[in-house]
């Protein structure tokens, strides 16, 4: 298998990433910021969902636990995604940490189908270099170009909404693992209804054990 990520499989994801990221750079100038703020914050958390957040949080001079609950709210997906991201095909420390660090939402969907398992250190950090670099140098460009945006148009903050369901169906497509997405709703509306806001951690830890007990009874 080639050791380069096919360009089939990342140009699509690519245009996506830029989307979301030109939408956040925007929101970068609009709210106030320089817009060297938006390399940064795209550079260094490189973390979409949760950059968009933490503009709020920043501008909002938020108190650093708060600042600090809303990250671990938000990013705690990651710790599902490591279950079955490839990470011992990344061999070296350094490779290994930069993998952990990029270890994104577009990259655990393009590393979720069996034959990811496979893939080699080349391909895999290939794969999350290049969504990294789109994120960057697109969140770049909506900051320098924030200014030619119209400041009555609205749903700039939907792209992360837009980008997760796109990549739900493309994971889906991938498997076509019905009662995995029926039950993965179900567990949504639950912690929804029972936790509201604070729901992402209850959600994905009753979709984890029911994935659990479906491998358990799999195995038996």
């Amino acid at each position: 298998m080639s050791a380069r990520p096919a360009w089939s499989e990342l140009l699509p994801v690519g245009f996506a990433v830029a989307a979301m990221g030109l939408a956040f750079g925007v929101l970068v100038t609009r709210s106030g910021l320089e817009w060297w703020w938006a390399t940064i914050f795209a550079s260094v958390i490189f973390a979409g969902s949760l950059e968009f957040l933490l503009l709020g949080l920043v501008t909002a001079l938020a108190p650093l636990g708060q600042v600090a609950a809303a990250a671990f709210l938000v990013n705690f997906r990651h710790v599902f995604y490591a279950m079955s991201f490839p990470l011992h095909r990344v061999p070296g420390v350094a490779a290994k940490a930069y993998s952990t660090f990029a270890l994104t939402d577009e990259a655990y969907a393009l590393t979720a189908r069996p034959e990811a398992q496979t893939w080699s250190r080349a391909r895999i950090l290939g794969l999350q270099a290049f969504v990294h670099a789109f994120w960057a140098g697109s969140v770049t460009l909506g900051a320098l170009g924030g200014a030619l945006i119209p400041p009555d148009v609205k749903g700039l903050d939907f792209a992360v909404t837009a980008l997760f369901l796109v990549l739900g169906i493309d994971a889906f497509r991938a498997r076509r693992d019905v009662p995995g997405a029926v039950i993965a709703v179900a567990c949504a509306l639950v912690a929804h209804v029972v936790f509201g806001e604070q729901m992402l951690v209850a959600a994905m830890a009753m979709f984890t054990l029911f994935l659990l007990a479906r491998y358990a009874v799999r195995r038996a």
